[in-house]
């Protein structure tokens, strides 16, 4: 859809599919980007990026899991791989611009390139791109990010594409969500005790790579009350557990935080932010708590954000991006849980 829409504009298009996987799937998903791109009789290329996937996506993945923390990788394959290596083989072959079907708009005022909410609020995934650069956005295009999906799936059909648009898998590599079979077969995850916030132990746990914030079920406990993962501790191998009450907290650490126009903000800022791409937005202050060491990158710098109200699970690993209306003004990575109602 966004090589229609950009044919239909005038644009000279070209296809471009990238090979991160080596599976039955990953072929036929390459004869299908080849059959549309003959279908809207464009040229296509293929780049194959499995060994850069499998080290800034996959390696990524089971590291963050191996320490007690949540990933969320399809922020780093868009980081890295989407507009990192196939944005460069992209604009190597003499083209302007890399377009893609994410549900997000790109603006240009005041100097600056501006990255916004899709139309359709539904469908909107800013939340995965919040580490692109005013270097990367002069070269990105969003077609789909004006329209919505039902208006999107009708101009597909008055154009007869050959392939029924369909919602993308939420992990590639890992078939049917099975994330415990994919890390058991990647790193050794150690047994150990599952305690209360007062240490007491009430069983034992498979591996803390098998559990995240939040979790309710498949705890392999028997309780009078309903129970929840509260916290995660790599250190001692252990998974606490508690009620409700104690999933929310208030204030939290951001790290490895990238924003859109370039500058980090120094002083006090006040932001609406998500914690999950499936959550609200809440408000929140954001506000800068150690500077970066001027001799490292400028993702050593941390910031807390304080929000107004507590917020339910929010999960260390995930990302964390900060808007100010339909702008995404830029997003870290969730690192410590500063208080809680433990």
């Amino acid at each position: 859809m966004a090589a229609l829409l950009l044919k239909e504009a005038g644009y000279e298009v070209l296809g471009i599919y990238m090979c991160l996987w080596d599976s039955p799937r990953s072929e036929h998903q390459e004869y299908e980007a080849d059959h549309v791109c003959h279908a809207l009789n464009i040229p296509f290329y293929s780049v194959d990026l499995q060994k850069e996937f499998e080290h800034y996506v996959v390696n990524y993945f089971c590291q963050e899991y191996q320490q007690g923390r949540t990933p969320n990788p399809c922020v780093a394959c868009n980081q890295h791989i989407k507009f990192g290596f196939l944005l460069d083989k992209a604009l190597s072959l003499d083209v302007d611009y890399l377009a893609t079907g994410h549900y997000a708009r790109i603006e240009h005022s005041n100097g600056s390139y501006h990255l916004l909410k899709a139309k359709e609020a539904s469908k909107d995934q800013s939340y995965f791109l919040y580490t692109l650069s005013q270097e990367k956005l002069k070269h990105v295009i969003f077609p789909l990010g004006s329209y919505a999906k039902a208006e999107i799936h009708q101009i597909a059909k008055q154009g007869e594409l050959p392939i029924a648009p369909r919602a993308s898998q939420d992990i590639c590599f890992i078939s049917q969500k099975n994330y415990g079979t994919f890390l058991s077969q990647r790193f050794l995850s150690l047994p150990g005790d599952i305690v209360d916030a007062q240490g007491k132990i009430l069983g034992r746990h498979r591996g803390i790579a098998c559990y995240t914030i939040g979790q309710r079920h498949g705890l392999g406990l028997a309780s009078g009350k309903p129970l929840y993962v509260i916290k995660i501790e790599p250190e001692s191998n252990r998974i606490v557990l508690g009620s409700e009450r104690e999933l929310y907290s208030q204030k939290v650490t951001a790290r490895e935080l990238r924003w859109v126009t370039n500058d980090l903000p120094i002083e006090p800022i006040t932001i609406t932010a998500k914690i999950r791409y499936k959550s609200s937005e809440a408000e929140a202050a954001l506000f800068l708590t150690r500077h970066c060491d001027p001799e490292r990158s400028e993702g050593e710098a941390i910031y807390e954000v304080c929000f107004t109200q507590p917020q339910r699970a929010v999960t260390p690993g995930q990302a964390i991006v900060f808007y100010k209306g339909e702008e995404v003004l830029g997003g870290g990575t969730i690192g410590e849980i500063l208080n809680t109602n433990i």
